[in-house]
């Protein structure tokens, strides 16, 4: 008999039979569980001074599609793929500073992604902090870009397309589209992407916020009390003006209120945001 090779058939059989050991303890174990987490840098976008050099579109975009985000309403799918329009230096009203004017040519809605990517992008672009962004967007439609509202019964202030009883409501037409409610009747030289694109939409509202800030609006300097002027870099008067028209009177002043509210409970965190669609 040649013991070498029985040696050699032994030490096989016992590798043999731990190896089948290890491989059942192995089998034991509880498979991992799948990781959910996000390797992508998230972005945190804060408000840039009056008159700061504003950073690009492009940039923007670059910035905010190295951070993934889900998308959290599924009915914005159409519109979160649609981009903008240019509009002329007639977007700003004729009361605003010459220097509004320079505001025009950089507005195009040229941006895809999910809704928060897009917010984010309109925060980078025109330099506002993300969190009022986020918040005023769910103050104004729950981040629904099909939102519809400002009904009017004056058939001279529906957009085309848009006249008296076509979206529903007898007798009447919606003046404000879109995540932001932006004003058809207001910003007619962005018609239609506001309606038809959440970049262009929001968009445009953050231009004329960041001309607010700037201090381009003088107009509104006639219907500020002495107690409180109209100033540039005040961030909470213009957001109170998008919704109001006017510098911390009642309304302005509750729309205030409630945006910092939003802001403070954070909730486009919540896990049903958005998922009323």
């Amino acid at each position: 008999m040649n013991h070498g090779r029985c040696r050699f058939i032994h030490i096989a059989v016992l590798i043999t039979v731990a190896l089948s050991t290890a491989v059942v303890g192995c089998s034991a174990q509880p498979a991992p569980t799948p990781s959910h987490s996000y390797d992508a840098p998230s972005v945190d976008f804060r408000t840039l001074p009056p008159g700061a050099k504003l950073p690009s579109g492009a940039y923007c975009a670059r910035r905010v599609r190295a951070s993934v985000s889900p998308e959290m309403v599924s009915a914005n799918a159409v519109y979160n793929r649609s981009v903008g329009q240019r509009v002329g230096p007639g977007l700003f009203p004729l009361g605003d500073s010459p220097q509004a004017s320079l505001l025009a040519p950089l507005i195009n809605g040229d941006f895809t992604g999910t809704t928060q990517q897009i917010l984010e992008w309109a925060a980078c672009k025109w330099g506002i902090d993300q969190n009022v962004v986020f918040a005023q967007a769910a103050a104004e439609s729950s981040w629904q870009q099909n939102d519809l509202g400002d009904y009017t019964s004056d058939p001279t202030r529906c957009p085309p397309g848009h006249g008296l009883g076509a979206d529903g409501t007898p007798g009447q037409c919606p003046e404000s589209y879109g995540i932001l409610q932006t004003k058809y009747s207001l910003w007619k030289p962005a018609w239609p992407g506001i309606a038809n694109a959440t970049a262009m939409n929001v968009d445009v509202a953050y231009a004329i916020w960041r001309s607010c800030f700037d201090g381009d609006e003088i107009w509104l300097r006639n219907s500020a009390s002495p107690s409180q002027p109209y100033r540039a870099g005040d961030l909470w008067g213009c957001v109170g003006r998008w919704y109001a028209g006017s510098w911390y009177t009642a309304p302005a002043d509750q729309y205030i209120s409630r945006v910092k509210t939003l802001v403070r409970k954070r909730v486009w965190e919540r896990p049903a945001f958005g998922l009323g669609d």
